[in-house]
């Protein structure tokens, strides 16, 4: 390819996949580069915030995408709504593993990090948000994710989950009040006001 390196930023996920199935390395920089960040914050909301299963997942998510490109068909789906789906698909499979084991009654390392009060306020209102995710059902946690995390709207949902966006509506809405519900208890210990 005789463009030069940061021009790449310009071109489509899709063209990217199809410069490196034609064995164009700064194609395969540069789409790294730009899905490796998304793909590693999706699996980690995905996850509970485990960092190590996250990245694990990433890469994983990762080599599939390079092993498919060559087979890919442009204009058929987004690269970015198939990694989706590779990614749920990947953290439900060890999630279902991680039940099976009972690696959950493992207690986590205390955090011996100094922080300021903020700092804490920030960590535990994540780890809540977290535990509330993990504690909802696979589909509402995917799309409760998926739409108030990743920021993705309905119809792409629907086309990563393989479902209506009626049924999107539902799993979000039912998601939110479950979070709600999870959450509403612990509004001052996690720093929050009644304003």
């Amino acid at each position: 390819m005789d463009m030069p390196f940061d021009a790449l930023g310009e071109v489509s996920d899709d063209a990217l996949l199809i410069l490196f199935a034609g064995g164009d390395a700064d194609a395969a920089r540069v789409l790294t580069q730009r899905l490796t960040p998304v793909v590693f914050g999706h699996a980690l909301r995905l996850l509970g915030g485990d960092r190590a299963e996250a990245e694990d997942v990433a890469q994983e998510a990762m080599l599939r995408l390079w092993r498919i490109a060559p087979e890919w068909r442009q204009g058929e789906a987004r690269v970015t709504t198939w990694l989706y789906r590779v990614v749920a698909n990947l953290c439900m499979d060890r999630q279902r593993k991680a039940r099976a084991v009972a690696l959950d009654d493992v207690a986590q390392p205390p955090d011996e990090a100094p922080g300021a009060l903020s700092g804490i306020e920030d960590r535990q209102r994540v780890a809540a948000l977290h535990a509330a995710l993990a504690a909802l059902p696979d589909r509402q946690r995917q799309a409760v994710v998926l739409r108030h995390i990743e920021g993705l709207g309905n119809p792409e949902i629907a086309g990563i989950m393989d479902i209506s966006t009626e049924a999107v509506e539902s799993l979000t809405a039912r998601g939110k009040r479950a979070l709600s519900a999870a959450l509403a208890g612990r509004r001052a210990e996690l720093g929050f006001g009644d304003d």
